[in-house]
């Protein structure tokens, strides 16, 4: 590791014991903030896979169910009720701090009474088929928003741990280092320059004593 260009001087070393002391402690701020945002992204990546598994599976039976209808019910009459939704989706988005990322919140407005009455149509031309993938679309709906949240959240988490532990290793590879070698340098230059100095008043002595 190559050392700072400096002045070996006793004001230089005083400067760079207090820049060392500076960068330790940011050093293990990082590690620390590092940690818990692992600890945090762990955990969110878990119920990240459990959501999506449970949302696949759901969204996988109704596409079943769909097709099944589909093939025993006129076309026509399945793309007349989903043309027009049946329901108004809006979203508000906050912004919440987490270990300084700023994740969104996402707070989806629906009326809920669609997940017990999703369309209106007569059950004629119904079948149980399409009655229930009606259904397991309704009810998966609030699981699929929160799925958006949380991989969202998951996303900018990550893109935080890396930029996190990029300063970090600069920090501990490089910082630190190389200011640890540079203060090295200066006092081996500094009690150099002490010996030398005592080293010539005792020449200057004997002189003075042989004279």
């Amino acid at each position: 590791m190559a050392r700072l260009n400096v002045n070996p001087t006793r004001m230089e070393l005083s400067r760079l014991k207090k820049q060392l002391g500076t960068a330790t402690r940011g050093h293990k701020l990082l590690k620390d903030k590092q940690d818990e945002l692992m600890r945090r992204f762990i955990l969110l990546v878990k119920k990240n896979n459990q959501l999506r598994i449970d949302v696949e599976h759901e969204l996988t039976t109704a596409l079943s169910s769909f097709v099944l209808a589909n093939a025993t019910l006129n076309e026509a009459f399945i793309e007349e009720l989903v043309a027009v939704p049946a329901n108004d989706v809006s979203l508000d988005v906050i912004e919440k701090n987490i270990m300084s990322v700023t994740v969104p919140i996402m707070n989806f407005h629906y009326d809920e009474s669609i997940v017990n009455a999703p369309l209106n149509y007569g059950y004629l031309n119904s079948n149980a088929e399409l009655d229930g993938a009606f259904d397991k679309i309704s009810t998966i709906l609030p699981k699929l928003l929160e799925l958006a949240e949380v991989e969202k959240t998951c996303q900018l988490m990550s893109e935080e741990i890396e930029k996190t532990r990029r300063r970090v290793n600069a920090l501990e590879y490089m910082t630190i280092p190389q200011l640890e070698e540079t203060i090295y340098y200066i006092q081996m230059k500094l009690e150099e320059n002490e010996r030398s100095e005592i080293t010539r008043l005792i020449k200057i002595k004997n002189m003075g004593s042989n004279t």
